[in-house]
């Protein structure tokens, strides 16, 4: 078994030991995310697009043609984004997503992706799918089915 703390320390220069295997766990986290968003992201910058944009796009593609409320994208979102608001404002001027107040309650908004969107969904799937293949490749589908475990038993401790 590899030191990984001593492989961590080095990749991020760090000199001192971690004060806890928590932190360092921590740490760990965030870094391989960082990793993944960077390779996501470098497929997605070739066609105008950021990750939390793919991301409700991914998101109204699965609603399909009902679409969603703002606020219940917002909570769908893996990161969460402040300006919800602008966000679909950037999307609705890119032609990718269509808005319109909900009948029934006119305070709110339902969003659906539009047909332009799906086309770019669909342009994006093979490289996004091409990145994580590149990135996770070197896992089984044990080590996959066990990282995904362990990290819901993560998120699940957070409440």
């Amino acid at each position: 078994m590899p030191d990984t703390s001593r492989s961590l320390q080095s990749e991020i220069k760090q000199q001192r030991p971690f004060v806890s295997r928590s932190q360092e766990g921590a740490i760990a986290i965030l870094r391989t995310a960082e990793v993944v968003r960077r390779r996501v992201a470098t497929a997605l910058e070739r066609h105008g697009v950021t990750t939390q944009q793919y991301n409700v796009l991914r998101i109204l593609r699965g609603a399909g043609p009902g679409g969603l409320p703002t606020l219940e994208i917002a909570d769908r979102m893996v990161e969460r984004a402040p300006g919800i608001t602008g966000l679909l404002d950037r999307l609705e001027a890119k032609e990718l997503i269509g808005r319109e107040r909900n009948v029934d309650d006119r305070r709110s908004v339902v969003c659906r992706i539009s047909s332009r969107g799906i086309g770019l969904l669909a342009d994006l799937d093979a490289p996004v799918e091409a990145a994580d293949r590149a990135l996770f490749g070197a896992l089984s589908d044990a080590d996959l089915d066990r990282l995904l475990g362990l990290l819901q038993a993560i998120r699940s401790g957070a409440g």
